[in-house]
């Protein structure tokens, strides 16, 4: 933490430590946000909670610019707990353990949680900073990667600022103007489970995927644990020389909003085929391999002998398989008015076994509403032609892009002024707090921008550290710019 807490902007970087320190994963954000109450306090901040946790740190301006428009600058609390399988940490109880690695900051075999604690730490380090501004509100949400909780929650008159600046992006030099809505889908398959005596039984287990997250990655064509599990599953019943294959324990994945990087599942086949299930298993594994080279080269596909257990019945064995092998995912169509731009896409991004059954969860996002719908529908209809139990969650709206605003002119002179080129705006295949704000204050303008983060949602996510010093430097000259409208 010392080395962290050295690297410049100190103020921001040593927030970042102390807010690492403590245990945020999504819904579990209430030490967190408790420490942000009493840092606002402590510096003299008006505090505001609301029935759901989001925290509200009111800010006065800097001396002479009173009358200058209140701001609204925002995060969220909570961060994506994921770690490799090799690694102990307990994330309810362990810090985030940080460490430099060459120009970026990352943590040991975990998610770091720069997603979203650099845009907390940047708020929180203005409390601190002698730097010009007019009223700020400084907003921390919670639950924004499981569900958009906070933001969903919050209540008309909670906020009085008419500009927002959403520190949640991560790619430096570009704003993020607009972005996709989304909505999961749970889907519940029931199949009861006996003993498989006198088979062979077998864990097999597929690993060293990249992950990532499921709207931002996903046009990188990486490949989803869950999906490989099912075509490893699919091949043996029906490529292999097996009279029957049976599933027991199988799960997958950990957050609906992450490509799944490892998934498993113990099988039992008849005495005397684990060779042929071996076989098979070797085989499509190998041309899965080969479809994934160049962007999964670490891709293993493990098949080891397990312990006796329970099992559901070959039939509906063979039904999960097809179910999990039909789900959609990856990118299913890009935007015709943007290029580049994916507009629909879906993830099959966790597998839960429930002892009686499995649960699979899968999250679809689109910037076309009937495109999303469309989808939902493919869902709804795999799953119960399966059998499935399905619901929806309630989903939340996109943000439609609007240019020329006077925050934006003021973002393009700011940005200009400092780094001497113009920013790019755009709009994201990803879910973002904004569009929810818009729905309750109809009348602010917003951008979001950020530092450079990489592979969130991973254990592989890192920060460049001269991305944080640029990101803290511009927010401050556009604070200052903004007291000019």
């Amino acid at each position: 933490m010392s080395q962290i807490t050295q690297l410049e902007p100190r103020v921001l970087w040593d927030y970042f430590a102390k807010l690492s320190e403590i245990p945020r994963c999504s819904k579990k954000e209430t030490a967190a946000a408790a420490w942000i109450e009493s840092v606002g306090r402590d510096h003299g901040a008006q505090v505001k909670t609301d029935a759901v946790g989001n925290v509200l740190l009111c800010v006065p301006a800097s001396p002479g610019h009173e009358k200058a428009p209140t701001v609204i600058l925002q995060g969220h609390i909570d961060m994506v707990c994921e770690k490799n399988s090799d690694v102990t940490h307990d994330f309810d109880r362990d810090p985030i353990r940080l460490s430099i690695d060459g120009e970026f900051v990352t943590a040991e075999g975990t998610t770091l949680g720069a997603d979203n604690g650099i845009g907390v730490a940047a708020a929180l380090a203005l409390l601190d900073e002698d730097s010009v501004h007019g009223p700020l509100e400084l907003l921390f949400t919670v639950d924004e990667e499981t569900g958009l909780t906070g933001a969903n929650a919050i209540q008309a008159g909670f906020l009085s600022g008419g500009y927002m600046l959403n520190l949640d992006s991560e790619e430096p030099g570009k704003f993020t103007i607009g972005s996709a809505g989304g909505q999961d889908t749970t889907l519940v398959y029931k199949a009861p489970r006996t003993a498989a005596d006198g088979w062979a039984v077998y864990n097999l287990s597929v690993a060293g995927l990249h992950g990532g997250h499921s709207g931002m990655d996903i046009h990188l064509g990486r490949g989803n644990s869950i999906k490989i599990l099912a075509r490893l599953l699919l091949a043996a019943c029906e490529d292999g020389g097996l009279s029957e294959l049976r599933i027991g324990a199988a799960q997958g994945g950990s957050k609906r909003n992450a490509i799944p990087r490892e998934a498993r599942a113990t099988v039992a086949v008849p005495a005397g085929q684990g060779d042929a299930l071996h076989d098979v298993v070797d085989a499509a594994a190998g041309r899965i391999r080969e479809q994934f080279e160049g962007v999964e080269e670490e891709l293993t596909a493990t098949l080891k002998p397990a312990q006796d257990g329970t099992f559901c019945s070959a039939d509906d064995s063979l039904r999960l398989i097809r179910l999990l092998a039909a789900l959609p995912h990856g990118v299913l169509a890009m935007s015709t008015a943007i290029d580049g731009l994916v507009e629909t896409s879906s993830n099959a991004g966790v597998l839960r076994d429930l002892g009686d059954g499995y649960e699979i969860t899968t999250s679809t996002r689109s910037s076309v509403g009937e495109a999303l719908q469309a989808v939902l529908a493919q869902i709804r209809s795999v799953g119960h032609l399966a059998g499935c139990g399905v619901r929806h969650s309630d989903g939340y709206p996109g943000w439609k892009p609007k240019l020329g605003t006077p925050l934006l002119q003021a973002v393009e002179r700011a940005y200009v002024d400092l780094f001497g080129e113009k920013p790019a705006f755009q709009a994201i295949h990803a879910g973002l707090e904004c569009g929810l704000f818009l729905g309750k204050y109809p009348q602010l303008q917003v951008a979001s921008f950020g530092p450079d983060i990489q592979e969130a949602h991973s254990p592989n996510e890192r920060v460049n550290i001269e991305s944080v010093q640029k990101f803290w430097d511009f927010t401050k000259a556009l604070l200052a710019e903004l007291t000019k409208l």
